[in-house]
């Protein structure tokens, strides 16, 4: 008989799926950290590039640069990969 506790937490029927899942959402965390830290890393190297771009008496937001960045993830992750992009210059330079 499964241990209810762990079929509970994991949604499985089975031990061995339990274990699966467990081991695969450990590894999903590991990645988010990753990711968490990536995207910070992307909003400081940002500020860089935004703060020279002002210094230097641009404008804070380089419409044709976000274009290509939109259409890279939209390229590579489809319609949900153009409103991640979205979300990352937001976070990266703010509302506009």
């Amino acid at each position: 008989m499964p241990d209810m506790t762990v079929t509970e937490n994991t949604g499985a029927r089975t031990e061995e799926a339990a274990a699966l899942i467990g081991d695969a959402r450990e590894r999903v965390n590991t990645l988010d950290d990753r990711i968490i830290g990536l995207v910070q890393e992307r909003m400081a190297v940002s500020a860089v590039i935004q703060d020279a771009r002002i210094t230097s008496g641009g404008r804070r937001v380089n419409l044709s640069r976000e274009m290509e960045i939109l259409g890279r993830y939209r390229e590579a992750l489809g319609k949900p990969g153009t409103a991640l992009a979205m979300t990352l210059l937001e976070l990266s330079r703010g509302r506009v």
